[in-house]
């Protein structure tokens, strides 16, 4: 049985927990989190089929 996680579940996972141990990060476990995703979404969106 093989599993595939993508980038995205895994941030969003982190993130998460992050914010519920640490409530005060909350406004810069955001930001890095829409930065990531939006550089993930232009990295994807960028890529040649050949």
């Amino acid at each position: 049985m093989n599993l595939t996680l993508g980038l995205t579940p895994i941030v969003s996972l982190v993130a998460g927990i992050l914010i519920l141990l640490v409530p005060r990060l909350l406004n810069y476990i955001v930001a890095i989190y829409l930065i990531v995703i939006g550089v993930l979404g232009l990295v994807n969106s960028g890529q040649v089929m050949m």
